[in-house]
């Protein structure tokens, strides 16, 4: 009877400390990024276990206007991701992530070698902070994209993208 009190302490124990290290459950924002195929997007964070999240990006780059001149190009992009979280130090709500994942993104253009669908994998690293007393979290990341199905303007298959991440945290 000891020996199952115990145990079923320790378990408790562990439950509570596991839970109480993660800072938040899920997230939905903005993310801004850098690279060619999304500009703005709106991001969602769910933690599915204490290290680990999924995030889903919805994202858009609009025709830029150079002095007068369009490029012709809007791209829009769906991206989901693994993330593994690991705590910085002492701060709380402050960790580093690595994950992968993928990338679907449908460019439209006038020109036949920039439009059409694109499909890649990607690595992913970065920072995510919660704010200790406000409900509110961000992050920057990079994801180094390799393109499978035809890549945007045909660059090798390969296209660098980073952004940075603001949620509201539920």
């Amino acid at each position: 009877m000891k020996v199952k009190f115990t145990l079923m302490a320790i378990c408790v124990a562990f439950a509570i400390s596991a839970s109480a290290q993660v800072d938040y459950r899920a997230s939905v924002g903005v993310r801004l990024g850098g690279g060619y195929y999304d500009l703005v997007g709106a991001a969602f964070k769910a933690f599915i276990s204490e290290p680990a999240a999924l995030e889903i990006d919805l994202g858009f780059k609009p025709s830029i206007n150079y002095g007068g001149f369009s490029d012709g190009i809007t791209n829009v992009s769906l991206s989901g991701a693994y993330q593994h979280h690991f705590p910085i130090g002492d701060i709380d709500g402050f960790k580093w992530f690595v994950g992968g994942g993928v990338i679907v993104a449908n460019t439209f253009s006038d020109w036949d070698d920039y439009a059409g669908i694109s499909l890649g994998i990607f690595p992913t690293g970065g920072v995510d902070y919660k704010l200790k007393n406000a409900p509110f979290a961000f992050s920057a990341d990079v994801r180094p994209t390799a393109h499978f199905v035809k890549s945007y303007g045909g660059i090798n298959g390969f296209l660098f993208n980073g952004g940075v991440t603001a949620r509201y945290v539920f």
